[in-house]
C-alpha cells in the first residue's frame, strides 16, 4: 500500500470527523453533531451530515496538491464551519436539505430500509 505524501487528506469528508466539529458553533449545532456522531455510518442522518459537509467544504473541487488538500479534511472542515456566515439555524436547514436528498436517493434505489 503506497504511503500518502498528505496523510491528513482524504477524497471526501470522512464521517469519523463529525464529532470534532461539535464545539465550533452554538447549542443547536452542538446538539445536531452530538446526535449524528453516535449513529452508524450507514444511517441516513449520518450520510446526510457527510453530504452537507462535502457540499460546504467543496470536496468535489478539492484536488491533490491544492492548499485545502494539503491542510487535510479536519482543518478544512473546522474552518468551513467556523467561518460559515449564516446562523446555526441556516446550517440546520442546509443539513435538512441534504437529509431530504439522501432519503430521496435511498428510497428511489430501494436502499432506505437497509441504511437505517
Amino acid at each position: 500500500m503506497p504511503v500518502s505524501v498528505y496523510p491528513k487528506a482524504e477524497i471526501l469528508f470522512p464521517p469519523r470527523l463529525i464529532a470534532e466539529l461539535k464545539d465550533l458553533r452554538g447549542p443547536e449545532w452542538r446538539e445536531l453533531v452530538t446526535r449524528v456522531a453516535e449513529l452508524p455510518e450507514t444511517h441516513p442522518d449520518k450520510l446526510a451530515f457527510s453530504l452537507m459537509m462535502i457540499r460546504l467544504n467543496g470536496c468535489l473541487r478539492c484536488s491533490n496538491g491544492s492548499y485545502k488538500f494539503m491542510r487535510g479534511c479536519a482543518a478544512c472542515s473546522r474552518q468551513t464551519i467556523m467561518q460559515f456566515k449564516g446562523s446555526d439555524a441556516d446550517l440546520l436547514q442546509i443539513y435538512q436539505r441534504a437529509r431530504e436528498d439522501v432519503i430521496r436517493y435511498l428510497a428511489e434505489t430501494g436502499q432506505l430500509e437497509q441504511a437505517a
